[in-house]
């Protein structure tokens, strides 16, 4: 009797720890303003508090609330939508609430046809061979290669991107590839080329991976273009950061090619943007072992 009567004490002492947990937290789902439908593998941050989360292939996302002001806003970057800022307030609550992001049209550029013949070109990583190391990341980063257009031919679409993914790690846990202008600051990724979310998993590792993106008409800028892996959760997973933890490795892992004289090879995480890799070793540059193949005009 007494054992149940100490049980129910302490399940009432704790209710208000189990509340104020809940509180302490922000979750809830983007969705697509029109459709309604979940926008997967956002990325939000809360702006003062430098942290960060990552929602799920449905949507969904958990963040602590803000602990370093009364106030903070929580931003919303998914691809192909318009960024969004909402502010919060701590000790407002906040669970299971809905964002909903406006969908970015995209203009395209006039498309001109081309006389002569067309064939494939390759670009990027010429080696079957990876060099020692690896590439690992976390939910939310990216690395991205420049497939940089040497000989300056005149480039149509990009029909493939692939990956030499490693043994190690995860191999077959879920990826995005990203393309991008090389359009930011000091000729960084920054437009998206490609504003479908492509989601794949490779059979395993130790060997390259290809992903046909012919049907989804990417025109390759001449001067190249970059082309990205983002780490992703899936299932119930969830993901969240403070931007200045340490590094925690998640998922597959690339390999590092040094081919290559110049770095062509910058990092993402959520809150702390873009940075350029600038590894040498016996004077080539460390680089994501990355490739891809375009049409190009004879």
């Amino acid at each position: 009797m007494l054992q149940r009567i100490l049980t129910v004490i302490a399940i009432i002492l704790l209710f208000p720890a189990l509340a104020q947990a809940q509180e302490n937290r922000i979750t809830g789902r983007i969705v697509d303003q029109k459709t309604k439908e979940p926008v997967p593998f956002s990325a939000i941050g809360l702006k003062e508090e430098q942290s960060g989360a990552l929602t799920n292939e449905y949507g969904f996302f958990q963040i602590a609330m803000p602990e370093k002001n009364e106030q903070d806003s929580l931003i919303v970057q998914a691809l192909g939508f318009f960024r969004k800022a909402i502010a919060v307030k701590r000790g407002t609550k906040m669970e299971d609430i809905t964002i909903e992001v406006t969908k970015r049209v995209i203009e395209l550029g006039e498309v001109k046809v081309q006389g002569g013949k067309i064939k494939d070109l390759a670009l990027g990583a010429r080696s079957s061979t990876p060099g020692e190391g690896m590439i690992q990341g976390q939910p939310g980063s990216q690395y991205a290669f420049f497939v940089k257009n040497e000989k300056g031919k005149h480039l149509g679409m990009i029909r493939s991107v692939s990956f030499y993914i490693g043994e190690h790690g995860f191999p077959q846990e879920p990826f995005r590839v990203r393309i991008y202008k090389p359009d930011g600051n000091y000729n960084s990724p920054n437009t998206d080329l490609l504003t479908d979310n492509v989601v794949v998993s490779a059979p395993g590792g130790g060997q390259w991976y290809t992903i046909d993106l012919t049907q989804y008409n990417i025109p390759a800028p001449d001067e190249g273009f970059f082309v990205a892996m983002e780490w992703v959760v899936s299932g119930d997973k969830f993901y969240t950061t403070n931007f200045s933890d340490n590094y925690t490795p998640y998922g597959q892992i690339m390999r590092p090619t040094f081919e290559f004289k110049e770095s062509r090879t910058w990092s993402y995480s959520i809150g702390k943007g873009w940075s350029l890799i600038t590894l040498v070793n016996n004077g080539k540059f460390y680089n994501a072992m990355i490739k891809a193949e375009v049409d190009a005009y004879k």
